[in-house]
């Protein structure tokens, strides 16, 4: 076919094909309606794919930040032991983890819950001592103080807590707030709680409402009194410099132990919510991908009544010398651009909503008088779109190949098209 199309002096994909496809796709006023199909059919595949682009960045986004944050403060490992009962002779052991070459650090703690109140209101709150030294080299905690200081934490006696908890509370640095907890002294009468009282010397902000709403540190002597640990911990968490090798250096780390200890990592830990962000993150995805599916079948439907208009164009061609490979070249093009401009623009719009997602949702969260991305149900305080290269390419690819399938049929039925059945109806 191509070499007959040649022999007449017409490549295929000439520009004599290119002008008639474009000849198409522009509107006149005989074929409005079929122009505005092209049109929505634009829309459509430039909606669909900058859509799919968006969500898919957000969905990314979303899981790195919490991702980020929720390993920021919780160890790649928690080693404790098999019993649930009080961490002792701890330090050895986190000396020999620290010299495990892949391991950053290993941090001691004693975490418990308690009944902290203020004068607004009380709440319970996770509270997790630690050492000074140990907060500093976190720095999701160290660098997000907002108020007061973490200085002299350890001498200091007080507590740090984010800044939603002591907003709730109604307090503020230098004021005191009162820790009961349930785990208190035996007498003859039963276990009394204990209640005792620590100034707020400083507040932080790490951007997860989980964590400014719930968790209280305090000075690793102090939690282990109030607990009543004795000089013991309740677990060691411990921070990789590449949180993909956890099942590389869990040997390493069980022998370090050198005692029977219950280790755990971070998937295990937090396994069914971010399987639930997978599963959302694909059905969204499938989902969307209907929208571009609608917009290639109107692609389908416009070409179909523009090969139904153009018959009699088609015949003149067809009598002129062109060949059933130039015909169905020209609608290809004619499907193929509205697909392809369409996913261009798309690319386009996808990018740039991601680059200013925050900005536009403060931006409609201001005109609709409400709050868009409430951090109590989605725990960020901002909306994250991070865009996968990878993901972006497979969103092109697929809405081009939609495009591109979407005008076979059309094509070969106006290739098929016999002159004088076109003639005929004219």
């Amino acid at each position: 076919m191509a070499d007959k199309a040649a022999a007449r002096g017409v490549k295929p994909f000439s520009a004599f094909e290119w002008g008639v496809a474009g000849r198409y796709l522009r509107s006149r006023r005989r074929e409005a309606f079929i122009s505005v199909i092209a049109g929505f059919s634009f829309l459509g595949v430039m909606l669909g794919v900058a859509t799919l682009i968006i969500v898919m960045a957000v969905m990314n986004g979303f899981r790195n930040e919490l991702t980020t944050k929720i390993l920021g403060i919780n160890g790649h490992y928690v080693l404790q032991p098999l019993d649930g009962g009080p961490f002792k002779d701890y330090l050895p052991v986190v000396k020999r983890l620290e010299g495990i070459s892949g391991v950053k650090f290993a941090v001691p703690f004693v975490e418990g819950q308690a009944l902290v109140s203020g004068p607004n209101s009380a709440s319970g709150a996770l509270v997790r001592g630690m050492r000074q030294e140990d907060i500093d080299r976190i720095p999701l905690i160290a660098s997000t103080v907002r108020a007061g200081t973490l200085d002299n934490f350890d001498q200091s006696k007080g507590v740090a807590m984010g800044t939603r908890l002591a907003l709730a509370l109604g307090v503020s640095v230098g004021s005191p707030v009162t820790f009961l907890t349930p785990k208190g002294n035996v007498t003859p009468f039963g276990v009394t709680p204990r209640t005792q009282a620590f100034p707020l010397v400083a507040t932080y902000e790490i951007g997860m409402s989980e964590f400014d709403s719930t968790f209280v540190f305090m000075p690793l002597d102090e939690a282990q009194s109030f607990f009543d640990m004795d000089g013991a911990v309740t677990a060691i968490e411990i921070y990789l410099n590449n949180a993909d090798d956890i099942d590389v250096l869990r040997p390493q780390i069980e022998a370090a132990a050198g005692q029977a200890l219950y280790l755990t990592d971070w998937r295990i830990r937090h396994a069914t919510f971010f399987s639930a962000l997978e599963v959302e993150r694909n059905v969204m995805f499938l989902i969307l991908t209907l929208i571009v599916i609608v917009a290639a079948l109107n692609i389908v439907s416009g070409l179909t009544m523009l090969v139904k208009d153009k018959g009699a164009d088609i015949a003149i061609l067809r009598t002129m010398g062109a060949t059933r490979g130039s015909i169905l070249r020209i609608f290809l093009i004619t499907g193929a651009s509205i697909g392809t401009l369409g996913t261009a623009a798309g690319v386009v719009l996808g990018v740039l909503v991601c680059a200013y997602i925050e900005p536009i949702r403060q931006g409609i969260s201001w005109l609709t008088r409400t709050n868009l991305f409430p951090p109590e149900l989605y725990y960020l305080s901002k909306l994250p779109a991070d865009m996968d290269t990878g993901q972006t390419v497979t969103v092109v690819v697929m809405a081009l190949a939609l495009s591109f399938l979407a005008t076979l049929y059309p094509a070969w039925k106006a290739a098929r098209l016999d002159p004088v059945e076109g003639l005929r109806h004219e």
